[in-house]
């Protein structure tokens, strides 16, 4: 155990990880270096990490010269923070999973990284879709059973929602698996380092975006049923008839189901069925 491990540093501040917030304190040099290394960041960066906890991987990130901004909301973790002084840092008080990027980092573009408790995953990785303008990279620490189907890419049998709304602005991958051992303390699964890479261009023209993550998520509302029945759960995208004919339109069987579709794919149908609710 060296002088600065998650373990050491809580005993010196009579603190305790909090269970009921998903604290999981990364205790590996090597995971630490790779997570970095993966960001890309120089002196003329601007990283904002979320959920900075302790500050290992917030010192590790400012050791490349970038401009850190560590956001954390748990008061005991600002107190610590708060001990690590650099010209470069600057420590934000804020609820990672509801945060207005450009607002915290004052500029764009900005890298995303973070350690994320595994209960705010799905949160931050829709509020990443909100503001993909701002990135140019996220180098996130999650659920290795979410990094594997963020990354599963185009028509994964274990593919879901976050695959296809990701897949059209991010290159998603796995740089390395991070297992239970590396942590204070250990969860009860492994994670997994996911690296999703800004596109200069959408994988595919989704036309209006809210519409179309309506078109997926309906589509993936239930796995087992056929895309014409698992859309028509939402009546919103119209009856059997009009889901028929912008399956058809769109050249996609009724009979697949949500995870043989690729992005592209979805933007067709998601536009078939957007020219049928306006001949409606």
């Amino acid at each position: 155990m060296t002088a600065d491990s998650p373990r050491r540093m809580l005993e010196q501040h009579g603190l305790r990880p909090k269970h009921a917030w998903g604290q999981n304190f990364l205790d590996d040099a090597k995971v630490l270096e790779d997570i970095v290394q993966a960001a890309r960041l120089g002196p003329d960066s601007i990283v904002v990490e979320l959920g900075a906890g302790l500050g290992h991987l917030t010192r590790a990130l400012l050791d490349t010269g970038a401009r850190v901004v560590a956001v954390e909301r748990d008061r005991d973790m600002l107190r610590v923070l708060e001990e690590t002084h650099a010209e470069r840092l600057t420590v934000v008080a804020a609820n990672a999973a509801r945060l207005d990027l450009a607002a915290v980092a004052g500029t764009r573009p900005m890298t995303l990284v973070g350690n994320l408790p595994y209960h705010l995953t799905s949160s931050i990785l829709f509020e990443v879709l909100e503001q993909h303008g701002d990135l140019v990279r996220c180098v996130f620490t999650v659920q290795k059973e979410v990094a594997e189907r963020v990354a599963a890419g185009e028509g994964a049998r274990s593919g879901g929602i976050l695959t296809v709304l990701l897949g059209v602005w991010f290159d998603a991958s796995i740089v390395r698996t991070v297992p239970a051992s590396a942590f204070h303390p250990p969860p009860k699964v492994d994670s997994a380092v996911l690296l999703l890479e800004h596109r200069g261009e959408p994988r595919a023209e989704v036309g209006d975006e809210a519409f179309f993550r309506k078109v997926v998520k309906a589509a993936f509302s239930h796995r087992r049923k056929t895309l014409l029945n698992s859309l028509r759960s939402d009546p919103e995208l119209g009856d059997a008839a009009t889901v028929r004919g912008a399956l058809g339109a769109a050249g996609i069987e009724p009979s697949r189901r949500a995870e043989t579709l690729g992005v592209g794919e979805f933007a067709r149908l998601a536009g078939a069925l957007r020219q049928s609710d306006r001949r409606a």
